[in-house]
């Protein structure tokens, strides 16, 4: 399935090398979840940063039926490593989305364990 897709590279040039990596990425994701409807990547470095060197910074906008998940924490250096962190962290919410949403969630039983005593 080809999930329509939104890339954004702010306050850094162009890559085709960071694209390639987060389409790739992206299609992984249907893996998990065939129904998503839309995702949206941002990777900016921000303009002013006391950091020694930047810092990239990589948000991901996820929407599925009934929900949006979001990843937005994932910084680092090396713009490889923040993408593959947010793309893990989006991919965990994903997994957890489609455990719900198929039913597979433990659920609690009340009234007993079932046993009749008598």
């Amino acid at each position: 399935m080809q999930i329509p897709l939104q890339i954004t590279l702010k306050n850094m040039p162009q890559s085709g090398a960071v694209e390639s990596r987060i389409r790739a990425k992206t299609e992984k994701l249907g893996r998990f979840y065939d129904r998503i409807i839309s995702c949206r990547v941002v990777v900016e470095t921000p303009q002013r940063h006391q950091h020694q060197g930047k810092l990239y910074s990589v948000h991901i906008d996820l929407m599925v039926p009934g929900a949006e998940l979001v990843a937005n924490r994932a910084q680092d250096e090396d713009v490889y490593v923040a993408i593959r962190e947010a793309f893990g962290a989006i991919t965990r919410q994903l997994e957890d989305f489609a455990k719900r949403q198929r039913g597979e969630v433990k659920r609690h039983i009340l009234a007993g364990n079932g046993s009749s005593a008598g």
